[in-house]
Formats: C-alpha cells, structure tokens, sequence
C-alpha cells in the first residue's frame, strides 16, 4: 500500500535493543494511521491494568498517512499512552517541523518500551537506535535541553524532543518540548518519559514515502492554498492568534475565572488579543505547511520581564493564569507560561492547580500562602510542583489526586482526572458533553465543540440536535488525528478533501460513511482500553459543582437530567 511505511519500530529499553515489525495492510484500512493505529497497537501491547509510570506501559509515537507529504495542515505527529494523570488512554499532537523528521525515519509507529538503567537519551535514525548517555543534560529545563542538544547535532535536519525538571520528577501532567515550544502538552507524556529516563530523543533519516497519486495531491495542494488563504478564519488568526477567544467567551460569560466561580473578569482589556499585541511584539508563527500562522511569537517589550521571548500565550494558557488564577497583566501571563514551558508542565493543568490551591489555602488546608492574583507566589509553586517540593509534591499529581488528600473533593474541577479548558459548561454545554465524553477526560480538541456554539450554529443551552452535531464534529476530527491533521484546518477539511487526501497518499476511495466507520471502530477501541482500564462509564459526566453553583449574571446552572439525557443521545448514537 502506498502512502505509509508499512512497518514499525520497536524500541526495548531495558536490554537496549530495536526490531523492525511489518504491519498488515488491512489494519491500515480498518485504523488508518495516527490516532488510529497508536490506539490499536496499544490495546494490544499494553498489559491490562499496568502502572502508567511502570516500564511494561508503552509509550507510542505515531504518524499519519498525510505525515511527510507536503499537505497544507499535515504538520503534527502523535503520542499514545496510558496517562499517569488519569489512569486511562490518553493522546497527544504537537506541531512545529518534528513530524517531518520523525517521517524520515522510515517508520508509521515507534514503540518505546521498558525503562534504561541511568538517564540516557535515544537516537533515532532510519537504520538504528542509539542508547546515549543524558547526565550532562539533566537537570536542564527542556528549551535549554533541546538547545544543547541541536548545538551537539549542529543544528542538523532533525527532530528533538525534551522533558523539563517536571518530567524527570515524575510530575503527573510533565509535557514533551520541540521545536522550542510546541508541545506534546496535556496528561503527563512527559511523566512517561521520565519514568523511562529519557530525557530527550532525536530523530532523523533520509526515508520518503510514496505517494498513491502524486498528481492528486499537487493539485488538491494548490486548490486547498488558493481557498485557504483567502478564508476569513485565516485571516482572523494570523492577525490575533487564538487570544482572539478572550473576547468571545468573555462576552457570553463563559470565560472561566477565580478557579470556576465566575465567567468573566472586569480586566478582560488587559489580558485579551488586544492588550497581547499592543503591550508586546508580536509575530504571526507557523508550523511547516501551514498558511495560518495562528502562533504567537512574543517578546516582551518592557517591566521586568523586558526581552523576553516565547511562543504564545495561547488562549488556554491566558486563560488559566488571566482567568483561573486571576493575573491581571498579559505581560505576566507570558511569564508563567515561559515558567511552565522550562519547567515542561502542562499550563491548562498547572492554571487549574494553582488555582485550586488558593482555595485551598483560604479553606486552611494547606500552609501555602497564596491568593488569586499573585504572580509570584504562582511561580514559586510551580517550580514546588517540578521539583516535587513541599505542598508541590501532592498538587504535582494533579487536581483530582489532591483534592482527595485535602477533603476538597466537593470543588474540584476535572473529568476523569483531566481538568478542563477555558470554556465554562454551565453556557456552553456541548462544550461540556464533549468534556464528558472525550476518551482522555476535559478535552476541549477533540471536538473543538466551542466553535460552533461561539458562532452561533447551534443554541448553547438547547440539547436538540446538539449531540448529533458534536458526533459530526468529533468523527471528522478523530480522521484528521489519523491523517494526522492541524485541528485548525477544520474550516477548509471536509469529507471531500479528506477523500482526496486518503485517495492521493493510500488510494483508498473512502467516503463519509466509511470515515465514519472508521471513527467509530477507532472509538470502541479506545472504549475497549479505558473500561479494561477501570473506567466506570458513569464518569462520563461533569463535576457536581457546575450543577450545583450557578454562573454569570444570568446565575446559570446545569440541569442534571437534561445533562444526563444529553449523555444518552451522544450514547445511542456513538452505539456504546
């Protein structure tokens, strides 16, 4: 079959050693890739009911049959693992320019298995893995590792993947860096790493797929520029980046605040698109082959963090330092999400913790003093939480895990273990079904539900049609994770466009009823692994709190029966 490698490489840490292992062409026209086949394979690989920080769980990288062709939106890789934050499946996707290179190595899936001996690094080409020795690394933060690292390789054609001090200290929601701020972000991948002691890996080869018509795809790939770069959604995000949300949700009260008690704050000017691009240089970013340029390459221009540059803040990092966690000055939200990305710590998971513990402390049950607000106390504990110091060693295990020890269960705020984004589900309650039954917890990227109802496409507060609708969304978005494709080229991807994709890399003619087939297997699998796993399906629900705390001036508050019944629709359809 064209259009993938056909193969696979295993990787066993502990005797350090790698095979190769072809894959049959019928698991790829059941699954795909990406998403498709990392959810397969680790159904299969993974022992039941193993410790996710144990060497038996597998951690599997995973590209998709678009990964490699120079596809507008192809630009993302994937992670697959059992999460130590949830305990059940979890996924990941970063961009940048490390898919093209982790391609190269000639492989659809590498599978890292068992634990090395002393901290290492592995280098991954597309004729052998090297167990390289990583004590002159640790320690370092991941953007300062990634730099060592490319400064050892000079710079050559590779990938290069990090953990900060969060993940070498087992942190439950540590993330993976590359390219200097792309991320494998949420539900502790990094962890995973390091409980391998991998502090890095580098990959790089010379292997190129071929495509099924090559012809197909230089057309689609002209057709898909011309409509794309006109397309107003492109526009408003290479001008504002996602900031641009600060206003959407701010306006319908849904923008969450002071740990979940509000839906808006009265400074929304100083934290919004606007305030990002006046207070600091701003450049549109892009991954590799992509149009948009929704990144926001930042530099801050004056006070005391004066010069110093990153990538974002993105509308979840604002909102869980601006919103959460109440930091008023978007200057100093850069700063905390500089601190997280050295530190390698998931921002919308380490807003929520920082924000909880200030309730935490009002409520007397820690010793921490911190209030909403305070940056620096903010700071201070996010390096407790990577170092796994004092309190920082309970909040390092996440909201669900520490709620439990402080007896403050009754306000913790997650799903499954993962706490949620920045859009409330007590006004946007697709959003809030989709948090309910995304397959990795509070999720908002694996319908990007927040979109339709933003835009007015369906009433935020009515269930009719809603989970019909949010089951469209989420089997387009679950191909495009298979492809593997940027969830912002929702607006130009369609069921025809995916046709000619599949078409022009495999020479699959599928339809929408056979991406949709695939969607579903690619459902119940996952379904198979998190019941196996030990999840109860009576957790695909949100916390008491949004039913029982009312938002906004509106006072709105969910309604338990209609959130259940909405729950039943999305059940009988999906056919779980």
């Amino acid at each position: 079959m064209k259009g993938i490698f056909g193969k696979i490489l295993n990787i066993n840490l502990g005797g350090e050693k790698f095979y190769e292992e072809a894959i049959a062409s019928e698991i790829y026209e059941d699954y795909l890739g990406g998403k498709g086949i990392g959810s397969y394979l680790l159904l299969k690989r993974n022992p039941p009911g193993i410790n996710p920080l144990a060497p038996e769980n597998n951690l599997i990288f995973a590209l998709g049959p678009a990964t490699g062709f120079s596809i507008w939106g192809a630009n993302r890789y994937g992670a697959f693992t059992k999460s130590p934050l949830t305990g059940i499946y979890t996924e990941s996707y970063a961009g940048g320019k490390a898919f093209l290179y982790l391609s190269r190595t000639g492989y659809d899936a590498i599978i890292i298995n068992g634990a090395m001996d002393n901290w290492s690094y592995l280098e991954v080409s597309n004729n052998c893995v090297s167990f390289k020795d990583a004590a002159f690394l640790m320690g370092r933060d991941s953007l300062e590792t990634e730099k060592m690292l490319r400064d050892r390789y000079m710079d050559s054609q590779c990938a290069v993947l990090t953990i900060g001090p969060a993940g070498e200290n087992l942190v439950k929601y540590a993330y993976v860096n590359n390219d200097f701020g792309r991320s494998l972000g949420r539900t502790g991948i990094g962890a995973v790493l390091g409980s391998k002691k991998l502090k890095a890996l580098v990959f790089m080869g010379d292997e190129r797929k071929e495509a099924s018509d090559s012809k197909l795809l230089t057309i689609y790939r002209k057709e898909q520029l011309e409509t794309g770069k006109k397309h107003p959604v492109t526009e408003v995000y290479n001008r504002y980046g996602t900031s641009l949300v600060v206003d959407l949700t701010t306006q319908v009260e849904a923008f969450p605040a002071r740990y979940w008690q509000d839906g808006t704050v009265d400074y929304s000017d100083k934290i919004n698109a606007g305030a990002l691009h006046s207070e600091c240089k701003v450049k549109p970013k892009s991954c590799l082959f992509c149009f948009i340029g929704c990144t926001r390459q930042t530099t801050i221009i004056k006070g005391r963090h004066q010069g110093l540059t990153l990538d974002g803040p993105e509308y979840e990092t604002i909102d869980a330092f601006g919103g959460l966690n109440m930091v008023d000055d978007i200057n100093e939200i850069a700063f905390l999400n500089d601190t997280c990305d050295r530190l390698g710590i998931d921002t919308v998971t380490a807003g929520n913790v920082t924000a909880f513990a200030v309730e935490a402390y009002k409520r007397g049950r820690i010793d921490f003093k911190i209030d909403y607000g305070e940056v620096d106390r903010i700071a201070a504990l996010l390096r407790l939480i990577a170092y796994r110091e004092g309190i920082g060693n309970l909040l390092a295990e996440g909201v669900r895990a520490a709620s439990r020890e402080l007896g403050l269960e009754d306000i913790a705020i997650h799903v499954k273990g993962l706490e949620p984004p920045g859009y409330d589900p007590r006004y946007l309650q697709g959003m809030g079904l989709g948090y309910a039954v995304s397959d990795r917890g509070a999720c908002h990227l694996r319908t990007t539900f927040y979109k339709p109802e933003l835009a007015g496409l369906i009433d935020p507060l009515k269930n009719e049609g809603k989970a019909k609708m949010l089951l469209e969304y989420e089997d387009r978005l679950t191909i495009f994770d298979t492809l593997i494709l940027c969830r912002f080229f929702r607006d130009f991807i369609f069921w025809d466009e995916l046709n000619k994709i599949v078409k022009g890399t495999m020479g699959l003619d599928l339809k929408e009823k056979d991406f949709k087939e695939i969607s579903a297997r690619i459902a119940h699998t996952i379904r198979e692994f998190n019941l196996r796993e030990g999840m109860k399906p009576e957790e695909d629900f949100l916390p008491e709190y949004f039913f029982s705390h009312s938002l906004g001036s509106r006072r709105r508050v969910l309604n338990r029966e209609k959130f259940r019944e909405l729950v039943a629709d999305y059940y009988r359809l999906r056919g779980f």
